[in-house]
């Protein structure tokens, strides 16, 4: 999909200089992720969005979100990952207006939105389930919000067939809903959240009833409308690859808590604790016991099968149990004798052809489930179940993580 820039951010800076309602710039001022959990401000404001103690519960007892306290830089796209029932939809529904925190406060732009509508809150919302009206063409969805904020038939019709051209439907303009493809509505529900260009967007897994290939393709297109437009997304998703594409940070959610908050190379490479580990990509674990500390690396017996080197992540107590996080791609199948550190028999158990690469199946240090791949270009016809080989990998490769 390819968008004109200067067009693009022209216009939106044209319908932000007559602001409906007495309201500023939504635009401006645009953070730069420097790393994880920090953020290089251009403008003079902090967070944009802001989470300060927040929790809640809704039988009084049990607490689905946990003194959460979170910052959102204006002109992020940041994804709120986790399995069902971690709390991250709650939180984005917190956000919106729909739900309401036990304790703690949310800021929007400095201001506090307890207590306010969410139709005053300036927040477009993308859902799963699209939410258009079937009885409406695609240009009278996209036109409804803007009625309700009472504009102008000449400004609504720029701002409609702005939005139509953006996501590419121009000629679908007089359809209904049920004339379009999944994809199609998809783009509309998008459009219909940006057409009267909010504060913020928040999309509540938007992308889950398409299939994979369309999927696939709304990621990139909604990442380069976020790309050009300079908006500030918060994401929703279970699915790791989704969030892996599209984010500027990921908050990876479990049991009501932020596991880990950071840029997605970050979450992929540097895991902080066997959950996101897990999680995020595909992953072996070996248990273990911490025998030695050495600076930044650190020695692990793994029963009935020898000691590991391993990065030092979140382990400090010789003596303590540690699980070892090890990515399939970063082992090797026969290794020069000497060339790496950590060298352990092996046997194939299960051979699975995916395309670009392979994935072997093998019994490693006493577990059936350790997992390797391969890329086709390196030779896989060797590799054959019921061979017996050797695996390695770098002490750096291999990270410790507290079991507790």
């Amino acid at each position: 999909m390819q968008w004109e820039r200067k067009t693009l951010q022209m216009d939106l800076r044209q319908g932000l200089e007559k602001p409906q309602g007495g309201d500023g710039p939504l635009v401006g001022g645009v953070p730069v992720v420097t790393q994880a959990g920090s953020l290089k401000q251009t403008g003079a404001n902090d967070a944009f969005v802001k989470f300060s103690g927040i929790q809640k519960t809704y039988d009084g007892e049990t607490l689905v979100v946990k003194n959460l306290n979170l910052d959102i830089a204006r002109g992020e796209f940041l994804t709120m990952l986790g399995p069902s029932g971690s709390g991250k939809t709650t939180t984005l529904m917190m956000l919106a207006g729909f739900e309401v925190p036990t304790q703690g406060s949310i800021l929007l732009g400095g201001r506090s939105i307890g207590g306010m509508p969410p139709h005053k809150r300036d927040i477009g919302m993308v859902f799963q389930n699209y939410a258009l009206f079937p009885h409406m063409t695609v240009e009278e969805n996209l036109a409804f919000p803007l009625k309700v904020r009472k504009l102008g038939k000449p400004e609504m019709e720029v701002r409609v067939r702005r939005a139509l051209d953006m996501v590419r439907l121009g000629v679908q303009s007089k359809r209904r809903p049920g004339q379009l493809s999944g994809g199609q509505q998809q783009r509309v529900a998008l459009a219909r959240a940006l057409v009267f260009e909010p504060k913020l967007v928040l999309m509540d897994e938007p992308l889950g009833a398409l299939d994979k290939q369309l999927r696939e393709e709304m990621q990139l297109e909604i990442k380069h409308i976020h790309d050009n437009l300079g908006i500030t997304v918060v994401y929703v998703t279970h699915d790791q690859g989704e969030a892996l594409t599209m984010s500027d940070r990921i908050a990876v959610f479990n049991d009501g808590v932020i596991q880990q908050l950071a840029t997605p190379a970050e979450l992929y490479e540097r895991p902080q604790n066997p959950f996101v580990a897990q999680f995020i990509g595909e992953n072996n674990r070996l248990h273990g016991k911490v025998v030695a500390l050495n600076g930044s690396t650190c020695t692990v017996e793994i029963p009935g099968a020898g000691n590991v080197q391993a990065l030092a992540v979140s382990v400090e107590i010789v003596g303590r149990p540690t699980v070892l996080s090890l990515r399939p791609e970063r082992v090797r199948l026969n290794p020069t004798p000497g060339s790496l550190p950590n060298v352990f028999s092996a046997r194939v158990a299960e051979v699975i052809y995916l395309g670009d690469h392979v994935r072997v199946r093998m019994s490693v240090c006493g577990r059936d489930d350790f997992v390797v791949k391969l890329s086709n270009s390196e030779g896989v016809a060797h590799v054959e179940p019921g061979a017996a080989m050797t695996v390695g990998w770098r002490a750096e490769d291999c990270r410790a993580l507290d079991a507790s």
